[in-house]
């Protein structure tokens, strides 16, 4: 495994982790509220949801974990979960309207695909 493909496969990761944490625990405190650019109301409605889309980058955040460990099938796990955040990130931005989960959701996963097709 390359440094560099270890790095962008292990900061999307970190991201997700991240990301799972605002949307299960802050999402109605003022660290979510802020993250996500919303009132407490808003946040109080949407709680569950927060907390589904929270597990689903905890689910991100561990196949690329498994991909780090996985010495013998790194490439081709790193490759599927950083494709599966890549396409989150442009839903996501596209039906959010918001283009700033494209740079910091799908960017990163695309510059870890490159670093692994190259």
């Amino acid at each position: 495994m390359k440094y560099l493909q270890i790095f962008f496969v292990a900061l999307v990761a970190f991201e997700h982790i991240y990301f799972m944490i605002l949307e299960l625990f802050f999402w109605d405190k003022p660290r979510g509220l802020k993250a996500f650019g919303m009132k407490l109301e808003e946040a109080k409605i949407t709680k569950t949801l927060a907390k589904n889309q929270g597990l689903y980058n905890g689910f991100l955040a561990a196949g690329l974990i498994w991909a780090l460990v996985h010495k013998t099938n790194f490439e081709e796990l790193a490759a599927f979960f950083l494709i599966c955040v890549t396409l989150a990130g442009i839903y996501g931005s596209y039906t959010t309207k918001n283009i700033k989960i494209f740079y910091v959701q799908a960017i990163p996963a695309i510059l870890g695909i490159l670093t692994l097709i190259l």
